[in-house]
């Protein structure tokens, strides 16, 4: 498989685990257990979509695609260090949190070192 369509297919099914986890929240879960897969699954969503623009983006070459993945990657490792922490409420696990948004972000600095390389 090449490296677009494995980044597609990540954002896909992270997306479609996104969507789960916010029904979940929007359904069945206690009020504080709510608050954190409400946060997680919107910044996991939000980053599936930038993982899939990232792959289908031309122009940003090699660049977009470690943009895709960091984002991708990162905002599945937010919303499950925050599932986790309310399911199994352990708080050591908010300090993985912080990991998933250090890539999220990068994934997005990624994106714009790769706009400012392509307008050559």
């Amino acid at each position: 498989m090449n490296p677009t369509r494995s980044l597609i297919l990540f954002a896909a099914l992270n997306g479609a685990l996104a969507v789960a986890l916010g029904a979940f929240a929007a359904h069945g879960a206690e009020p504080q257990l709510k608050t954190l897969l409400t946060t997680g699954s919107h910044y996991q969503l939000v980053h599936a979509v930038f993982g899939f623009g990232c792959a289908l983006w031309t122009g940003g070459g090699r660049l977009a695609r470690i943009a895709g993945w960091l984002g991708s990657v990162g905002g599945l490792i937010f919303s499950l260090s925050l599932a986790a922490l309310g399911v199994l409420s352990l708080p050591v696990l908010g300090a993985i949190t912080p990991i998933g948004g250090v890539l999220m972000i990068a994934g997005w600095l990624c994106v714009a070192f790769a706009a400012f390389r392509s307008d050559k």
